[in-house]
């Protein structure tokens, strides 16, 4: 089965690419995704499975089951589009105001049901069972965390692996890329509140000015980080709006800095909130203002189990070819809610590359003008086909 895996992938692919357009047209937000999951829904109406319906949000569990007992695996797409608008003229392009799929989450859906159709044409030969999942609101939403929070996946429904893909648009088509441990960072966002005193912007002297206070914090966070972190355990951390002030003659009582923390493990991610609150409140404290510093986690740091991974990559290169897989060097620092069902279970993410054949056209996720390589949604289908079939079938 290995040799036609991607033979039988390309064989439905228009099908799968009509139902990715037909997403990408119709994006939605968040926890309830009603278009989308109909769609979901319609393609694998003919497939026999069984349907798990999250009672918390629109998400699905379509289950296979093999022919005979045998492990559990998990394959999860995204369904939810971004808050954005799309400058993109294709024919296909968002009909919705301010709403895109510009992470390739329609391409992850579509891709998991092409992955359930050819599964299920093979469902004779396996030895356990498949559970695809179609998960809401990845982009800020915590939809895996929602999930599993209201039970969906305890026993006797819980997965003994799990894997999904992302796509990635500056990566060569076709071609797969990943590592063990931890592969994304947490994320987590701060808001720094500074309470002065106002007055004449031509009398200082008798005020007590947050903006200067605000700009010294900015300049010490960013010390923090070259001074204080290691760079083998890397952070990021970035003020992203400073809003202090409403006219040119008036000193303002108040200043609000916000911005976000990506952290690559538990330890630097507590280092760096403290370092946030030490610096916020003592620099305030020298200049007589009071500080009130509030940190939102976010998602946890997305680590991939390293025996999974090593598992994945051979089926990489058994499936494509050695040359498929290019070993990760380094934590990206964007972030995934798959990290939840990572705390709870062995798997991995691997990135698909989707480069445009014309490379000038080539932009990041989240880009008003990213656009992907259709083609390599084989690859997708294929792989999360077979990584299915080798996990079931170790023992044979």
């Amino acid at each position: 089965m290995t040799m036609n895996t991607l033979l039988e992938a390309k064989a439905i692919l228009p099908r799968i690419v009509e139902l990715r357009r037909r997403i990408h047209a119709h994006p939605e937000l968040g926890n309830h995704l009603p278009v989308t999951t109909a769609s979901v829904l319609a393609e694998l109406a003919d497939l026999g499975l069984e349907i798990r319906k999250s009672k918390k949000s629109t998400s699905i569990v379509a289950t296979l089951h093999g022919a005979g007992p045998g492990p559990r695996i998990l394959l999860r797409g995204d369904m939810d589009a971004l808050p954005m608008p799309e400058n993109n003229d294709l024919s296909f392009a968002s009909k919705q105001e301010n709403k895109m799929h510009a992470c390739g989450h329609d391409a992850h859906t579509a891709m998991l049901a092409g992955a359930a159709r050819l599964l299920s044409q093979h469902r004779h030969s396996l030895n356990g069972t498949v559970d695809f999942f179609f998960q809401t609101g990845e982009e800020g939403y915590f939809g895996a965390k929602v999930v599993l929070d209201e039970g969906l996946f305890e026993a006797p429904e819980s997965p003994d692996a799990i894997f999904a893909i992302h796509i990635t648009p500056l990566l060569d088509s076709g071609k797969f890329t990943s590592k063990p441990g931890p592969l994304l960072a947490a994320a987590d966002s701060w808001e720094i509140h500074l309470k002065g005193k106002g007055g004449h912007a031509s009398m200082p002297h008798d005020c007590v000015d947050p903006i200067p206070v605000a700009c010294e914090i900015v300049q010490a966070l960013q010390h923090l980080v070259v001074s204080r972190i290691k760079l083998s355990d890397p952070i990021v951390l970035t003020t992203t709006t400073i809003k202090a002030g409403t006219t040119t003659n008036v000193i303002p009582e108040v200043a609000t800095l916000t911005g976000t923390l990506r952290s690559t493990s538990a330890k630097s991610r507590k280092k760096a909130h403290d370092g946030i609150h030490r610096i916020a409140t003592q620099i305030a404290l020298a200049h007589e203002i009071t500080a009130e510093v509030n940190i939102t986690l976010g998602y946890p740091v997305t680590v991939n189990d390293t025996e999974f991974v090593d598992f994945a990559q051979q089926t990489v290169k058994q499936t494509f070819g050695e040359q498929a897989y290019i070993p990760m060097r380094s934590t990206m620092m964007g972030a995934e809610d798959f990290s939840y069902l990572l705390e709870r279970w062995p798997g991995a993410m691997f990135f698909l590359g989707v480069k445009p054949d014309d490379p000038s056209l080539a932009a990041p996720c989240h880009s008003n003008r990213m656009i992907l390589n259709e083609d390599a949604m084989a690859e997708g289908i294929a792989l999360h086909a077979q990584i299915a079939i080798d996990y079931l079938n170790q023992g044979d």
